[in-house]
Order: structure tokens, then C-alpha cells, then sequence
């Protein structure tokens, strides 16, 4: 049994990330870039991005730039690259012509008709699937006949006829075996003389200079193959580390086929996620400390990552379709809304300017004298956020007088009691009364409102944070009044007879 053990980390650590671009940027390949990347940077190595756009008919310039502007937005930054795996077509036909020159590949002239009667065949028996070894038989005058009719053929790799095997030792799953007999005769390049993944993937690696190659686990079934490729050409073969899949609740591979934009790297940027909230979390599926911490700045990410921190198991990918403000994993929204909570309030104001242009709703006068005004409002509501998108929906009320009005809370807080009809008037008549309007007047004015009054006090503040703000909950109610100001909540609160009004048309 060979062996192939390199777990040794070692000077001069390279990388890559060599994504195919048929569609976008997808959470699975954007954590394969991010481990990569982490990884090169904890051992000082070098991360190159290479794209590998052999597929013609689905290979698109779009893709090539959904995925380049994804790890641009996610802060993934590469050292080499973007190479183009297109440009190296004519150095993975001349690799499986040394492999036949060499004899560890031959000419295999069989037609798809004999291939499938074969493969009929033995299924009926109940035997293996393999390929039968007819064309590596072949004398060199029958296939120079063969050749001299123009007969297309395709080129395999001559796998070992003998006893033994391939023991890879994988950075996370450990030793992985595969007995030689266990392995047919594949396919490196195609009857039309293209080459096939496994060896572009190899020839290029071997190119490159890659030291670990860090994959999803589905790639564990070919590395067997590719070890010998390696071998073949006379190459080191790098370190393997397999990482487990992302799964959904039905324990289907995450996939563009499957889940569409909703894993895909854009959907969260566009949905108000902040790129390293998502770095953070995509991270944790599929890796952990020993500690089980899950907040990370990015020195504290790349000091804390290792191989050894990825585990076996799929993770669960949670995500949920429907309301586009708790769209995905609970996880994901908790990450993000950590670090809506602590990142710099001016960070904020930047990253949320975008979305008030976009909402309609950027005042000008933000970036003048009420500068302090507009990040003391930011840094009261975004306690309670999730996302950059809550910030033009549900805090919108701070900033317009055209804010979505919860219609659950509106009844239950509002609705429900008619002789708020005529209270929350006579409360605005009593607040129009303050000449200076901060959070102990606003105070003082409510309290000796409500000691009037048979209602309870709970059922009066409940109905002014309705009615000012459209919402159920929030930030302490007295915060919100001064924020919102003494001319809009005298508004508001002398808007709530239309309220009824309304619902009764």
C-alpha cells in the first residue's frame, strides 16, 4: 500500500481557490475560498484564485466577474491571479501525451455502443462496473492500424496491475485507502483531445506549486485518481484536507441547482448583510475551536484557524424562504446582528447610507449639523437589527413620515382600546407644552399624563411607541421620543383618531 503522508506544515505554504464560473458565487465555494485564504495567511503563504473556465457553454463572463466582485465584497483578497485554467489547455494535452509516451496512459479506441453493452453486461452479472482493459492490451500495430483509419480515441490512465494500493492521509479525515483493483482505467482526455478535470486539475496544481489542497469533501472520491496523476508525472503530491458539506434541514447539498440565489454570496450582500458577519459564519460551518467561540475579528480568525479545527460532520445550513428580513440560518443573523451592535457607529452610518439612497429616504442635512443628531438615532435602534435593510424598514420611523405601520401591533396595541381615540390628542396637547425637549421632559410630561387616568401605564406607553413609531417593540421609549422629536411625535399622536377611522372604512 502506498502512502502518501504530508502533514507536516512547511515553509512556503501555496494555495488556491479554483472555482468553475457557471453562475454565481455560492456560500459553499465562498467557504472553500475563505479556509484557503485563512489558511495562507496563518502561515504567511500565498493564496491564488484560479478560475477554471474549461467549460465553454457554461463558462460566462458574468460568472467570471459574479465570483471576482463576491470575494472583493467578502474582503478575500488574492496573492496570485486570477489565472485562467483556458490558457493552459495545450500544457494538459501535452501531460497525458507523456503519460502515454511514458506508458502510465493509453489509447483506448472503444466506441460509447461497446462501452454501454459492456457495462449492460456486467450489471446483469452482478459484477463490478469497470472498464475491461480490451484497448490496454492493444499491440502498438494494432493501435498504429487504428490510428492509420482516423479512428477517435480516448486517453486513460493505466492504473497499477498489481497488489496494494493508495493509502492518502487526509488533514481531516485521516488515512483514506483505495485498493488498486478498486480503481478502473480513467479517463484523462477526451476522443476530441480535450482534457478531462482530473488531470487539468492535477497538471495545473503541479504548475502552480500547490502545497494543500483544501476541498469539499466531495472531492474525496477522486483523490485516489489524482494521487496517481501526481505520481505519473513525477510531482509531489500537495496535503489533502476535505472539508465536511453544508447541508439543508433535508440534508440536501447546498447547491446553486437546488437552493438558487438564496446561497449565494450576493443574496446576503444585497439583503443587508455585513461581509465579514458573513466570513464569520460561513467559517463555522464545518470548523470550530476548542473553545467553541464563534465571534472573530479578522486577526483573531486567521491567529485561531488551523486544519485541525475542521470537523467531520455536514453542517446545517438553516436557512428559512419567506419574509427577506429573517430569510436564513438564525446563526447567520445573530453573527450579524453582533456586529451591526459594535462595529464603529460612523462604520455604520457609511454602510447605512446606501441603503436610505436606495430607500428613498437620505437627507442631506445628515452629513451637516444634525451629524451627531443621525448617529446617536443609529447607534439607539440598531440594538434590535439583524441586518442593514432593517435600518430604512423597520427604523424608518426616525427618519420619515412615510414608515411601515405593523398592522398585529397596531391592533393589539392600539386598536383595542377606543378611548385611545381621544387620549393620545390630549397627550400631544400635553406635550406640545415643553419648551425644551429631552429625555427627562418627555419623561415627566407622560408620567403626569398617565396619573390621571384610569388606564394602566403600560397600556398608555405601549400605545405612544405604536403610534410614533408603527412598531411593537424597540429601544426605551423615552430614548425614542427624543429621537424622533417634539414636532413628528405631536404629529403622530394626533394622527391616531384616523387610525380608526380607517379601520372602521
Amino acid at each position: 500500500m502506498q502512502s502518501q503522508n504530508h502533514d507536516k506544515i512547511e515553509e512556503g505554504i501555496r494555495v488556491r481557490f479554483a472555482p468553475s464560473p457557471t453562475g454565481y458565487l455560492h456560500i459553499g465555494g465562498a467557504r472553500t475560498a475563505i479556509y484557503n485564504w485563512l489558511f495562507a495567511k496563518k502561515h504567511n503563504g500565498v493564496f491564488i484564485l484560479r478560475i477554471e473556465d474549461t467549460d465553454v457553454e457554461r463558462s460566462t463572463a458574468d460568472s467570471i466577474k459574479g465570483i471576482i466582485d463576491g470575494l472583493n465584497w467578502l474582503g478575500i483578497d488574492w496573492d496570485e491571479g486570477p489565472y485562467f485554467q483556458s490558457k493552459y489547455i495545450e500544457e494538459h494535452k501535452n501531460a497525458a501525451l507523456r503519460l502515454v509516451e511514458s506508458g502510465h496512459a493509453y489509447k483506448c479506441f472503444c466506441t460509447k455502443e461497446e462501452l454501454d453493452v459492456k457495462r449492460q453486461a456486467s450489471l446483469a452479472a452482478k459484477r463490478s462496473v469497470q472498464y475491461d482493459w480490451t484497448c490496454r492490451r492493444l499491440s502498438p500495430e494494432t493501435i498504429a492500424a487504428k490510428e492509420a483509419q482516423g479512428l477517435p480515441y480516448v486517453i486513460r490512465f493505466k492504473v497499477p496491475d498489481q497488489q496494494g494500493g493508495i493509502c492518502v492521509h487526509d488533514a481531516v479525515y485521516g488515512p483514506i485507502e483505495k485498493q488498486y483493483e478498486d480503481i478502473e482505467d480513467f479517463v484523462i482526455s477526451r476522443s476530441d483531445g480535450s482534457p478531462l478535470y482530473l488531470l487539468s486539475n492535477a497538471v495545473d496544481d503541479i504548475r502552480d506549486g500547490i502545497t494543500h489542497v483544501i476541498r469539499g469533501q466531495d472531492g474525496l472520491a477522486n483523490t485516489p485518481r489524482q494521487v496517481l496523476i501526481y505520481e505519473a508525472l513525477g510531482a509531489r503530491c500537495p496535503v489533502f484536507a476535505h472539508m465536511p458539506l453544508t447541508l439543508d434541514l433535508k440534508k440536501r447539498k447546498i447547491s446553486k441547482r437546488t437552493h438558487g440565489e438564496l446561497v449565494s454570496v450576493q443574496f446576503y450582500r444585497d439583503h443587508g448583510f455585513l461581509s465579514w458577519a458573513l466570513v464569520n459564519f460561513l467559517v463555522l460551518l464545518g470548523w470550530h475551536t476548542s473553545d467553541d467561540r464563534e465571534i472573530f475579528s479578522r486577526e483573531e480568525l486567521i491567529d485561531a484557524f488551523s486544519l485541525e479545527g475542521i470537523g467531520r460532520a455536514n453542517s446545517i445550513f438553516n436557512y428559512t424562504p419567506g419574509d427577506p428580513k429573517f430569510f436564513t440560518d438564525p446563526k447567520a443573523l445573530s453573527i450579524n446582528s453582533h456586529f451591526l451592535r459594535t462595529l464603529p457607529i460612523e462604520k455604520i452610518a457609511e454602510l447605512v447610507k446606501d441603503e436610505f439612497v436606495k430607500e428613498g429616504i437620505w437627507n442631506p442635512v445628515y452629513d451637516g449639523d444634525k451629524r451627531r443628531w443621525f448617529l446617536s438615532t443609529l447607534n439607539l435602534i440598531r440594538s434590535r437589527f439583524h441586518t442593514l435593510k432593517d435600518f430604512p424598514y423597520l427604523g424608518r420611523a426616525y427618519f420619515s413620515e412615510d414608515f411601515p405601520v405593523d398592522p398585529k401591533a397596531l391592533k393589539k396595541r392600539v386598536l383595542n382600546y377606543p378611548n385611545l381615540k381621544e387620549l393620545m390628542p390630549q397627550l400631544a396637547d400635553r406635550m406640545e407644552q415643553i419648551e425644551d425637549w429631552t429625555l427627562q421632559t418627555t419623561e415627566e410630561a407622560v408620567r403626569d399624563f398617565i396619573q390621571g387616568l384610569e388606564e394602566k401605564p403600560g397600556i398608555i406607553i405601549n400605545a405612544i411607541r405604536t403610534s410614533v413609531t408603527g412598531q411593537l417593540a424597540g429601544p426605551g421609549i423615552f430614548d425614542v421620543l427624543t429621537a424622533i422629536g417634539k414636532e413628528r411625535v405631536i404629529k403622530r399622536l394626533r394622527r391616531v383618531p384616523e387610525l380608526f377611522e380607517e379601520i372602521q372604512e
